[in-house]
């Protein structure tokens, strides 16, 4: 028999899955705490341990605080929406959005956002040149040494990469996200994404003393999780909805079943539609993120969560800080954003269709996923059309994961792993 581990190294809790690669199954788990504040390796190799060890070690982190990426275009509602559901489908966190010819303000704007990379987009190819080119130049006069990936128009791309490339800043150049209008083609600058993260997140900020972690790490965790919603759909073959409620963050990913008349049709999105989306929100968490969650309610009218009494809360305030968290980060993953003042909102998602929804964090899997998912599926004055009838599911033991991660090498275990849902 042959076994694989798979690790996800979060910010609080390190997670392993012992896997049976012929038959999917799962073998044995473990949870441990991280140990950030000395070497990550050393929660990593007792989960590995504790879980029973394997032939095959697959390894993904969201420890470190995950991807910090600025998004630079031309339009807010064509390229630089673009960009922005670019970053998030490649598991960062965009912390910043910003359009049109950058000026001091706009530069000033996008440190205070302090950015780990920026991605620089602009113009379809054959469409607008000058404005990817100025913004590549002031970029490079900026002082801001932050890695670019530069994925905008064909024949712009040269000339923005030399630029920044001369005033020392590192630059990777990759296919434009936006290659024509309603035509959107994140696979390239995801990729790039990806191996920013695992150079200057894993590498970068000191999570272990050598270079082992850094070689083991093959994605961050969102877009591991990604990899397998979207396997699930695919297994499924029905839309599918997953809210993952962390200490931090709380994410949402939606898998939906393409549909020919939004994608080529005249009602399609200018931006173009990702039918396998991710949104981050970086201000809703059980932990760290509960005053972010007690504000956020207040925003969106719903009863605010009791955190007088101080962390580590009790189970009846964890679980409604976690519901809160849901029902808030579903009804903008679901509503889209705006990019700006008096601007329509954009990259919103139609969920009616939706066949299955999967709970997922702590607080879910230690016997809140009812809870949870009920406040969910039952939030009517959201803004958001809830699915109509749903099949629930809590992802107890991580699989979905551990199925992102052995997807491209073990697709039968992966597709065994999703299927236990």
């Amino acid at each position: 028999m042959s076994t694989a581990v798979c690790v996800d190294v979060g910010s609080t809790y390190t997670k392993a899955l012992r896997v049976d690669l012929g038959t999917g199954r799962v073998l044995g788990r473990a949870e441990v705490p991280t140990t950030s504040g000395t070497d990550v390796l050393t929660g990593l190799d007792e989960a590995v341990e504790v879980a029973g060890g394997g032939d095959e070690l697959y390894v993904c982190s969201s420890a470190g605080g995950g991807l910090r990426l600025a998004v630079v275009g031309y339009e807010s509602l064509v390229t630089a929406e673009a960009g922005h559901r670019v970053g998030l489908s490649a598991g960062a966190q965009v912390v910043h959005v910003a359009s049109g010819l950058l000026d001091g303000r706009a530069v000033a704007a996008l440190r205070a956002a302090r950015p780990d990379v920026i991605l620089l987009v602009g113009g379809t190819d054959g469409g607008d040149e000058a404005t990817l080119r100025h913004n590549a130049g002031r970029l490079a006069t900026s002082r801001m040494r932050v890695p670019v990936v530069v994925a905008g128009n064909a024949d712009a791309r040269p000339d923005a990469a030399r630029v920044l490339t001369d005033r020392g800043v590192q630059v990777t150049v990759t296919g434009n996200v936006l290659p024509r209008i309603g035509v959107l083609d994140p696979g390239p600058a995801r990729s790039a994404i990806r191996e920013m993260f695992l150079r200057h997140v894993i590498g970068g900020k000191k999570l272990s003393k050598g270079r082992r972690f850094a070689s083991l790490v093959r994605c961050a965790t969102p877009d591991a999780v990604l990899a397998g919603v979207s396997l699930l759909a695919d297994e499924t073959a029905a839309g599918v909805l997953v809210v993952d409620v962390g200490g931090a963050t709380t994410d949402v990913y939606s898998a939906l079943l393409p549909d020919g008349e939004m994608e080529h049709g005249p009602q399609r999105d200018v931006a173009g539609t990702l039918w396998r989306s991710r949104t981050v929100e970086g201000d809703l968490g059980v932990g760290v993120g509960s005053a972010g969650v007690v504000a956020a309610a207040a925003t969106e009218k719903l009863p605010e969560p009791d955190i007088s009494g101080g962390r580590p809360y009790d189970v009846v305030t964890d679980r409604a800080l976690a519901s809160t968290a849901a029902m808030i980060a579903l009804r903008r993953h679901a509503r889209g954003h705006s990019p700006g003042p008096g601007l329509p909102r954009t990259g919103g998602r139609d969920l009616r269709d939706v066949r299955l929804v999967v709970g997922s964090g702590g607080v879910l899997r230690h016997g809140g996923g009812a809870e949870v998912l009920d406040a969910v599926l039952s939030d009517t004055a959201g803004g958001w059309a809830a699915p109509r009838q749903v099949r629930r599911a809590v992802d107890t033991e991580y699989v979905l994961a551990a199925a992102g991660l052995l997807a491209d090498d073990h697709p039968a275990a992966a597709a065994a792993l999703v299927n236990s849902l």
